[in-house]
C-alpha cells in the first residue's frame, strides 16, 4: 500500500523472488513527488516486470485471518483483494517514544520536534535531527543534520547549515534518482528554463553493459545557465546524481558543466550531454 519509494522499492525486491505483488497509489502515478515523466517511465517498467499497479485507489479496509489478510479498495479500482500479507508504506511519523518515556517534553509541530537555526530544540540541552524533524526523511539527510548539529554544540561561532539541494534516490530495477526542482514545480514557481534529456541507449557505456534503457533529464535555468533540477532513470542513477548535487552546491552553469572533460566511454558523460541537450549544443542525440 503506497507506491513512494519505499513501497515501490519492496515491490520490486519482493517481485524479483517470485512473489506476486499489487502495487496500490492514492495518486495518478507510482512515485508521484518525482518527476512526471521519470515516474511514467518506471511504471511502465515495473508493470512489464509483472507488478499489478493500481493508481488513484485507495484502501477502505483491511480484514486480517490466519489465511492472510482482505483489503477493500476504493476509487479508480475499487475491489477486494485477498494475500498472503500486506505491506503499508504511506508516511513516516517520529518516534518519541522513548523521549516521553524518559519524560522529555518537547515542543513538537505537526508531530515532529520543533527545532531552532541550531538544530535545538525546546527543551535545554536537547538537540533533534534527522526523521524526529520531519520531511525529507532521509538517512543522508538526517546524517548532514546530526553533523551540523554536532558542530555546533561544540563551537559556539559555527553556524550550523540547514539542508538545501539533497538527492533523492529510489533503489530499485531501474534505479531513480533525483536532485531539485522537477518540471512541474519550475512552472509552478513560473521559472524560465531549458530541457535537456540524454537517453540511455545513446550511450556507448550503457549499451556496451546491456543497460540501454533509462533516461537523463535536466532543467537549466535562463538566462544564467544555473541547474535547476535533474532526474535520473537507468542503471546506476544513484550515482550519476551526485555530479548534479556538486554542481548545483557550488552554483555551476550549463556552460561550465559542458566544458568539464567527462571520461569517455561512461555513464557520467549522460550528464554532460543532457545539460549540452537544453542548450542546444548536444552532438551525441
Amino acid at each position: 500500500m503506497g507506491a513512494g519509494a519505499i513501497g515501490v522499492e519492496f515491490a520490486y525486491f519482493l517481485n524479483s523472488f517470485g512473489t506476486k505483488v499489487t502495487l496500490v497509489e492514492m495518486k495518478s502515478r507510482v512515485l508521484p513527488i518525482e518527476d512526471e515523466e521519470i515516474s511514467d517511465l518506471l511504471g511502465k517498467n515495473l508493470a512489464k516486470q509483472g507488478i499489478t499497479i493500481l493508481t488513484e485507489t485507495a484502501m477502505e479496509s483491511v480484514t486480517a485471518s490466519t489465511s492472510g489478510v482482505k483489503v477493500k479498495l476504493s476509487g479508480k479500482n475499487a475491489k477486494t483483494i485477498e494475500a498472503d500479507a500486506l505491506l503499508c508504506a504511506v508516511g513516516v511519523q517520529a518516534n518519541l517514544e522513548g523521549a516521553l518515556d524518559a519524560g522529555v517534553k518537547l515542543e513538537l509541530e505537526k508531530g515532529y520536534v520543533k527545532t531552532d537555526a541550531r538544530y535545538k530544540s525546546s527543551m535545554a540541552g536537547v538537540f533533534s535531527a534527522g526523521d524526529i524533524i520531519g520531511p525529507p526523511w532521509l538517512a543522508h539527510v538526517a546524517s548532514f543534520e546530526a553533523i551540523e548539529a554536532v558542530n555546533g554544540i561544540f563551537d559556539a561561532k559555527y553556524q550550523p547549515k540547514k539542508v538545501g539541494v539533497f538527492p533523492g534516490c529510489t533503489y530499485c530495477q531501474p534505479q531513480v534518482a533525483s536532485i531539485g526542482l522537477t518540471e512541474a514545480a519550475a512552472k509552478e514557481k513560473k521559472l524560465k528554463f531549458k530541457v535537456g534529456r540524454f537517453p540511455y541507449r545513446a550511450s556507448g557505456r550503457a549499451v556496451a553493459s546491456g543497460d540501454s534503457e533509462g533516461m537523463v533529464k535536466i532543467l537549466i535555468g535562463e538566462p544564467h545557465g544555473e541547474i535547476l533540477g535533474a532526474h535520473i532513470i537507468g542503471a546506476e542513477a544513484t550515482e550519476l546524481i551526485a555530479e548534479v548535487g556538486l554542481g548545483m552546491t557550488l552554483e555551476a552553469t550549463a556552460d561550465e558543466i559542458g566544458h568539464t572533460i567527462h571520461a569517455h566511454p561512461t555513464l557520467t558523460e549522460m550528464i554532460k550531454e543532457a545539460t549540452e541537450a537544453a542548450v542546444g549544443h548536444a552532438i551525441h542525440i
